[in-house]
């Protein structure tokens, strides 16, 4: 006699970050959602920020950063690819290597890694007017890896008038995708220059938080060279957040420990 097996049906989409974080705060404040639609206002007021007409607030804006913000919590309907002839003994190894667009690639590991990471590196381009592609293809993200590539290019320089803004709109859906994946002692490291140092600092301080900064590690360069002031640029930096502050049994903070060793 057989039985039947029932296999769930999978709707082939990565996780579903917004209606995820939805839950959650419907769970926690199910009196600030109104036909299924968040009051803002309602929920600030609950947390004892009251809405005024104080419009002079330190924020950290530009062009294009509320759609870059939905980017990171919609959807993906890619998937990965296992490629035995390429790999080095894959039946038993625990090493996993990807080779696509990062953002479609970080959005497909939501569903599996979230907040399973432990420490995450990032090397990024540094934004020195032609090391990244600008634009994400969002419709065909084979043409956007190719462009990564250099199989096609693309350049930011700094005559478009939206060199810094271009960036951000980069990094910033990346680095989002990249916090869900940290544990809650995870910590995340990120390889960056003088070009846009100061605007990762910000960036990270609002995706990690900036009681979650952790400390800018400098890194000599080689070869470096003066500038147009001669003033000789020798040093490259690595930006440390952890994920969130752990609390042990008495309330005191556990900061995660670090060993690092940069070649020189």
């Amino acid at each position: 006699m057989t039985q039947d097996i029932q296999i769930p049906k999978m709707d082939g989409k990565s996780l579903d970050i917004e209606a995820s974080e939805k839950e959650k705060l419907k769970s926690l404040f199910p009196q600030c959602f109104t036909e299924d639609k968040l009051d803002i206002d309602k929920l600030l007021s609950l947390c004892g920020e009251y809405i005024d007409n104080d419009f002079e607030k330190y924020k950290f804006e530009w062009k294009g950063k509320s759609e870059y913000y939905r980017i990171a919590g919609k959807c993906s309907t890619g998937t990965l690819r296992p490629c035995p002839e390429e790999s080095v003994d894959f039946e038993n190894t625990n090493n996993l290597y990807i080779e696509g667009d990062n953002l479609e690639v970080l959005k497909i590991l939501q569903k599996a890694y979230f907040r399973k990471v432990k420490m995450i590196y990032i090397d990024p381009p540094y934004n020195t007017g032609n090391d990244f592609v600008y634009e994400d293809d969002f419709k065909d993200p084979l043409v956007k890896y190719k462009e990564i590539t250099s199989q096609t290019t693309k350049s930011n320089p700094e005559t478009m008038g939206r060199y810094h803004t271009n960036w951000l709109n980069m990094m910033y859906p990346r680095l989002r995708l990249a916090a869900n994946l940290l544990r809650d002692d995870g910590v995340i490291f990120i390889s960056i220059d003088d070009n846009e140092v100061t605007n990762l600092r910000k960036l990270c301080d609002e995706v990690f938080g900036e009681e979650n900064f952790i400390g800018t590690i400098i890194q000599n360069k080689q070869n470096s060279k003066n500038d147009i002031l001669n003033i000789q640029k020798n040093h490259e930096y690595i930006i440390a957040y952890r994920k969130s502050i752990l609390l042990d049994t008495t309330g005191t903070k556990i900061l995660p420990r670090l060993l690092i060793y940069l070649n020189q």
